[in-house]
């Protein structure tokens, strides 16, 4: 009995695997570094930012703060707002190192983000203590920018 021409083409060594049809049937995001909660100290959450919905960042158990290169607010989470008192939609626009927090205006927290977004790589972790409009408040701040160029400042209460 001759093969027939399907099993001649499947014995040939060297010939291409053919891709699989689509499925109609949608796959869920089994990535577990999306799945689940942002986490401050977490490896890659500076990256996870950029692809998590407003919501998500809006009840993270942490600050965040999206900034353009200049230092204006792009974005400013619910627990940023009741750390300082500012409702989100007033943040929008306003510069974060001269307008919100201007005791941030300084080399250490204001001159390292200025030359991570100049070096077009930032990804600094530090303790600060914020004292404008209210009680010294001792976080730790974490500034990223992700693989989009987007700014992320993380702040955490201590």
């Amino acid at each position: 009995m001759s093969p027939s021409p399907d099993d001649h083409e499947s014995s040939r060594s060297g010939s291409e695997l053919q891709p699989r049809p689509k499925s109609d049937v949608p796959i869920p995001d089994s990535d577990e570094a999306t799945s689940r909660p942002l986490a401050f100290e977490a490896d890659g959450v500076g990256e996870r930012l950029r692809h998590a919905d407003e919501a998500t960042l809006h009840e993270a158990p942490f600050g965040i703060v999206r900034l353009d290169d200049e230092g204006r607010v792009e974005f400013y989470n619910r627990y940023e707002s009741d750390l300082s008192g500012v409702p989100p939609e007033e943040a929008l626009g306003q510069d974060f190192f001269t307008q919100l927090a201007p005791c941030s205006n300084n080399h250490l927290f204001r001159g390292r983000f200025e030359e991570g977004v100049e070096a077009g790589a930032l990804d600094d972790h530090f303790t600060y203590t914020f004292t404008y409009k209210m009680r010294p408040t001792l976080v730790d701040v974490r500034l990223y920018r992700d693989g989009a160029g987007l700014n992320w400042v993380l702040i955490h209460k201590r």
